[in-house]
């Protein structure tokens, strides 16, 4: 998924929009645009911080004089197509240009949050978030209608022993969603299901949850720095580092340490 940061002002003369790809936008403030399906047929649109619009390929409009900023999502037709049941072709989407929904704005919001920090979480948190998007985006706003695929049942111990081992061996590293189901045979969208039947968590989650776990033991030695023990277990950052390690254990890292060599 791509993410883009935009802010549209005033243009000397109405220009025509056109998208190739399926973009999903959220405004980050209140604000106003000029927009239309025709050149002749541009409205001011005033609206609040959260209207979404959604935009599929081969959309165009017009766009006049705007007063706002928001961000874009680009979902991939691998991830619509994953989300479906059966869809043999690409998946065709309406255009909306006044969205309101709950879900896709929560989506929206933690792409947007995770931006401002610089994109930390690496691109696994991303590709769980382009995921969620495209089976809402299936069910809600497609065309016709297709069924969406549900997963049951879970991995089994075999297949979950080697996503244990991949983590545990490139936990450092940017893994991928596609990585990691590539790992047991299964496609993204399988993966992610069973994987969450099985242990309870994305993911991402088990990722975040295995990388604190090595921080801890590392952490019970007085040798390495804050920051070696960080970059060493796949933390882009030390505050990055410290704001996920106190939200699962409760304490800073340094406090940890302080605890744990006491």
């Amino acid at each position: 998924m791509k993410v883009a940061f935009e802010t549209r002002g005033p243009v000397d003369e109405p220009y025509l929009k056109r998208n190739e790809e399926h973009v999903l936008g959220m405004t980050l403030c209140a604000g106003s645009m000029e927009i239309g399906l025709k050149r002749s047929a541009i409205q001011r649109l005033t609206f609040d911080a959260g209207l979404m619009g959604l935009c599929p390929p081969q959309s165009e409009y017009w766009i006049g004089t705007c007063d706002m900023t928001h961000i874009t999502m680009t979902i991939s037709d691998e991830a619509l197509m994953a989300a479906s049941d059966g869809a043999g072709s690409r998946i065709e989407l309406r255009l909306e240009h006044e969205l309101v929904d709950p879900r896709l704005r929560a989506l929206a919001t933690a792409v947007d949050v995770e931006r401002n920090a610089g994109f930390p979480s690496g691109r696994l948190f991303l590709d769980s978030i382009e995921q969620a998007l495209a089976r809402a985006l299936v069910l809600g706003y497609a065309v016709r209608d297709y069924s969406v695929r549900m997963y049951r049942g879970g991995l089994s111990p075999a297949r979950l022993r080697k996503i244990k081992e991949l983590v545990r061996e490139k936990m450092e590293e940017d893994l991928s969603l596609e990585e990691m189901a590539r790992t047991v045979g299964l496609s993204t969208a399988h993966f992610s299901q069973v994987f969450r039947n099985t242990t309870g968590q994305t993911p991402h989650q088990c990722l975040v949850w295995y990388r604190v776990q090595r921080a801890k033991e590392m952490l019970r030695s007085a040798e390495m720095r804050v920051l070696d023990v960080a970059i060493a277990c796949g933390f882009k950052s030390q505050q990055h580092f410290a704001r996920v390690f106190r939200g699962m254990c409760g304490a800073s890292p340094t406090e940890y340490r302080y605890q744990s060599l006491r």
